[in-house]
């Protein structure tokens, strides 16, 4: 067996009883990803002379006795944290040259275990994305089949673990960003309770929803990582004061007498018919298991993809109004005057994705309309977070599907947002509660692509869900499947689509954001639920003649608005006054 091949658990008995050391082991990772990368493309950065220079400090603690499980072990970081004196790009051109002076808490926890960090991960642009297709340096392959996709947006993290190119990694999960790709990719990733894990030095998101978490090959990897990343950060005002279990420890506790709560608004019609398969396969084990599956409700998820899209492209306008070309990141060559330059800047350093969602988040917080949307999206948040908490009084866990197809093939989804934005349906829940949650194999589809199980938790309830995944995973034989993928063959041709081009025209990225606001409107059948207003002229939002977006003039706090209000397209482009979000520094 190949040391890449090698789980964390399994290296660290090697490196402990010295039968391999870790520059071995970072060699044979370095080497691996020299060979592969070209096909997966999941490293923006590798980072071979720093992790060096770490492996052989590895080797001189673990000669003095000082050896942690985390000693000499090769691990790689989605390009959302930031690094010290490495490139910190976030996928994006605006931060193509971006040196932090600093690193994330979650990797100077994971360093000061003695962890080599062999490089920077691809990602979708600011982790906008489901499918790692949304960057500036290309699209992240599937590691099983590379013309399929390995989720997104932390789709270089879950692909790295695929391809054998880390023995773990971390992502960031603000809507199913861990889970996705993971169950893509047929590894375990871990979306922990909101505030179990520092975020300082992440760079943000949606900042209510932005969760690290990590990604590794078993379960038990899983639980080391998190044992070592999880706990309070002064740094993080979002960060939760408790005492962090030893997570490996319980894993063997099994689940007999445990309730597993099976959600009726997830088993349902259009489902795919081989994620249904592995569902129930699932479901049959853990009742071999000794475990009793209890039907329950979780009734506001049908609500929850337009609130989510509410929320995240709220707070992103907030936290992405600080890339203006004055402080950091990139700045327009030649610009006629201040406004020009923030125009010309962002234009530039903004792939069409994140400019769509800046737009939306924009719309909902423009004049008039913080409280229409922005708030009471909030309040519709309430109510899922409330679903959950009602369902963890009957139920330890919750089982439901990570998506509703399997991976889908590069290029598929990439013109259609609306349709991009439903696969994550099953996972934004769980980020809109703020609870914990994790992906673990358990099935393939007719394509031979991995199909993931989702297991849900109560807020810090990690320990329950781990302990879940890892009693299904000692059950199942999908821990035992031989990895079929990437042998290292050449780099093969890229859809038409992927391939170098120029921006899509103007009017185009306009009339993807209006088809957008058409599809998040609807009826509200709660007071709390948001929905875009109407103008009496008609739908708000819409086209009106000369080509400008037709913006609804407030009226109160009510959604029926009478007279429209022209606003240049440009306009919303234009750095936003943060709205007391909490921010993270970058």
């Amino acid at each position: 067996m190949e040391l890449f091949e090698l789980t964390i658990h399994q290296l660290h008995d090697k490196l402990k009883r010295k039968e391999v050391s870790a520059l071995e082991a970072t060699e044979a990772y370095l080497s691996r990803i020299e060979s592969t990368n070209q096909t997966v493309n999941s490293f923006i950065t590798v980072t071979a002379d720093t992790a060096r220079q770490a492996a052989a400090a590895a080797d001189a603690r673990i000669a003095a006795g000082h050896a942690d499980i985390l000693t000499g072990i090769p691990l790689a970081l989605k390009d959302i944290f930031v690094t010290k004196g490495i490139r910190t790009t976030c996928a994006s051109k605006m931060l193509e040259h971006y040196i932090p002076p600093y690193d994330a808490t979650a990797w100077t926890r994971l360093a000061s275990r003695g962890a080599v960090l062999v490089g920077k991960l691809n990602q979708d642009e600011v982790a906008m994305g489901s499918s790692c297709e949304n960057s500036p340096f290309g699209p992240t392959r599937n590691p099983w089949t590379p013309e399929y996709i390995p989720g997104g947006s932390s789709g270089g993290s879950a692909a790295a673990i695929a391809a054998q190119q880390a023995a773990g990694t971390l992502g960031t999960d603000t809507g199913g960003s861990i889970r996705q790709p993971a169950s893509h990719c047929g590894c375990v990733g871990l979306k922990p309770t909101y505030g179990r894990v520092s975020r300082f030095g992440v760079i943000a998101y949606a900042s209510s929803l932005d969760q690290v978490g990590p990604m590794a090959r078993d379960v038990t990897d899983c639980a080391i990582l998190l044992g070592a990343i999880a706990g309070y950060d002064p740094n993080d005002s979002t960060s939760v004061d408790i005492p962090v279990p030893d997570y490996r420890s319980t894993l063997a506790a099994g689940v007999k007498g445990m309730k597993i709560g099976l959600p009726d608004e997830y088993f349902i019609e259009g489902l795919d018919p081989d994620v249904k398969k592995s569902m129930d396969a699932a479901i049959a084990t853990y009742r071999a298991l000794g475990a009793e599956s209890v039907r329950i409700s979780l009734p506001h998820t049908d609500y929850a993809v337009a609130c989510y899209y509410l929320i995240a492209t709220a707070e992103a306008s907030s936290n992405l109004a600080r890339y203006d070309g004055v402080r950091f990141g990139h700045r327009a060559g030649e610009a006629a005057g201040l406004i020009d330059m923030f125009m010309k800047s962002r234009a530039e350093g903004f792939g069409p994705e994140v400019k769509r969602r800046i737009m939306l988040g924009t719309y909902a917080l423009s004049y008039g309309y913080y409280d229409a949307y922005y708030l009471k999206a909030q309040k519709v948040r309430t109510l899922i977070r409330h679903d959950f908490l009602q369902a963890f009084d009957q139920v330890d866990v919750i089982l439901t599907p990570i998506a509703p197809t399997p991976a889908f093939r590069i290029g598929e989804k990439v013109d259609d947002p609306l349709q991009m934005y439903l696969s994550d349906i099953f996972t934004i829940p769980v980020n809109l509660a703020g609870t914990c949650a994790l992906s673990v194999p358990a099935g393939e589809s007719r394509d031979g692509l991995p199909i993931g199980l989702q297991l849900v938790g109560r807020p810090f309830g990690e320990e329950a869900i781990l302990r879940a995944a890892y009693a299904f995973e000692q059950a199942s034989d999908h821990k035992d499947r031989p990895y079929t993928g990437i042998t290292g063959e050449p780099f093969y041709e890229l859809p038409a689509r992927h391939r170098t081009r120029s921006p899509r025209p103007a009017a185009d990225q306009y009339q993807d954001l209006l088809r957008l606001f058409h599809h998040l409107r609807r009826q509200p059948q709660l007071p709390d639920l948001p929905g875009l207003p109407r103008s009496a002229g008609g739908a708000a939002g819409t086209e009106q003649e000369g080509g400008g977006l037709c913006h609804p003039r407030r009226t109160c706090h009510q959604l029926q608005h009478l007279t429209p209000q022209r606003l240049c397209p440009q306009e919303l482009l234009l750095p936003r006054p943060p709205q007391g979000l909490p921010d993270q520094p970058v």
